[in-house]
């Protein structure tokens, strides 16, 4: 290696280690500011140790005066070049930084960003703004939920009050009127207290079930279920039910051997057909008929249909048929200002208005679904649940 060689590498090295220590100052100094001013600290470092090692090694070894000024020109244009692709990633990634910032802001919050992140910010930028737009719409849906689940708590509260308070009150009547002697058919008073603390034990029953179905506990070990043997069973318990309401149960399957099995637990699929079963043959009128079908759908999927004679359901209260303690009657269910006036002609199951929301619960936890739907003279509830896996 020779001397201008050697020359030229201890000059660059030292006015590299110059330029290293004072941007690193420089750097340090402005370590809190904007990251845009820190990227252009960043590459003017080099740039200006570059710029000083030639400028150094043309004086060291003399050459021409023409040729200095077209190194240093050329090198101050790279300078400048340099500087300004800084300037501009700066801007990108400053203002994705501030983007990233807001939506961190707005998490939770039902705010609707009025464009998505732009495209000019760095790949990575724009997938963490995209990240936290879903996860804020994950969180907001998470709030209305709550919401939603505390407004049915309260009203949950205040169902149960007024369809306690009124059993308790003719109790502590009865038992009153057997304590004064004032009462002579004791026997019809205690049957009467037997039959309104059966009535009772039905409302806990169904509020213990409900609160089962929602606290997600560990799923029960379940078997193949026959869906048409279940509607059978249903139907043929509650036949003395429908004749005296006067109303025709009746049962459609179709032809053939299937036994349109699914996977689940048959005394919680049980409960839930025979909650809109009973519910159907409630709000039937007097010769009319309910109708419990069950057929395969073309995806596989088993369906199982109970349509009434009920009149209809008002479209406003369609989506609240499945709330918690919802009956359709504005005397007993409160409703928002702006809902419907209207009583519908059908609503919950069961003396606390739990029965239809029990059925929901038990289809749900079965990776099912049920609905409702207005049909010619009343509604149908329908409920499809998947099928047995195929082994």
């Amino acid at each position: 290696m020779n001397r201008d060689t050697m020359t030229i590498l201890a000059l660059t090295t030292l006015w590299t280690l110059v330029v290293a220590v004072l941007g690193g100052a420089i750097l340090w100094q402005f370590r809190r500011r904007s990251l845009r001013v820190t990227m252009i600290v960043a590459a003017l470092a080099p740039m200006a140790a570059a710029l000083a090692a030639v400028l150094q090694s043309v004086r060291a070894m003399f050459i021409s005066e023409h040729d200095s000024w077209v190194v240093l020109w050329t090198l101050a244009f790279a300078a400048l070049l340099g500087l300004g692709m800084s300037v501009l990633l700066g801007h990108w990634i400053s203002k994705g930084s501030r983007d990233v910032g807001q939506r961190l802001r707005r998490l939770g919050t039902t705010y609707e960003p009025s464009d998505r992140s732009s495209g000019a910010v760095p790949a990575e930028l724009a997938a963490l703004t995209d990240e936290l737009e879903m996860t804020r719409q994950k969180l907001a849906a998470s709030h209305a939920r709550e919401r939603a689940l505390e407004a049915s708590r309260r009203e949950l509260v205040a169902f149960m009050s007024h369809d306690l308070r009124t059993p308790l009150a003719g109790l502590r009547a009865v038992a009153e009127g057997l304590e004064d002697g004032v009462i002579d058919d004791v026997p019809g008073a205690l049957r009467q207290m037997r039959s309104t603390v059966d009535r009772m034990t039905g409302l806990v029953d169904d509020l213990f079930e409900l609160s089962r179905l929602s606290a997600a506990a560990l799923p029960r070990k379940r078997s193949a279920v026959s869906l048409r043997e279940l509607a059978e069973d249903v139907a043929g318990e509650n036949g003395e039910h429908a004749r005296a309401s006067g109303v025709e149960l009746a049962v459609a399957t179709p032809s053939g051997d299937d036994r349109l099995a699914v996977q689940g637990d048959p005394d919680e699929l049980t409960r839930a057909v025979t909650n809109l079963v009973g519910n159907a043959i409630r709000h039937t009128e007097p010769g009319g008929t309910v109708t419990l079908m069950v057929d395969r759908e073309p995806d596989g999927r088993v369906r199982l249909a109970v349509t009434d004679g009920c009149g209809g359901i008002p479209a406003d209260d369609l989506e609240r048929v499945f709330d918690i303690g919802w009956r359709g009657d504005e005397q007993r269910t409160p409703v928002p200002a702006s809902a419907s006036g209207s009583a519908s002609a059908t609503g919950n199951s069961g003396g606390g208005g739990l029965g239809l929301a029990i059925a929901r619960g038990v289809v749900e936890s079965h990776d099912g679904q049920i609905g409702v739907t207005n049909v010619d003279g009343g509604c149908a509830f329908q409920i499809e649940l998947p099928p047995v896996a195929a082994h």
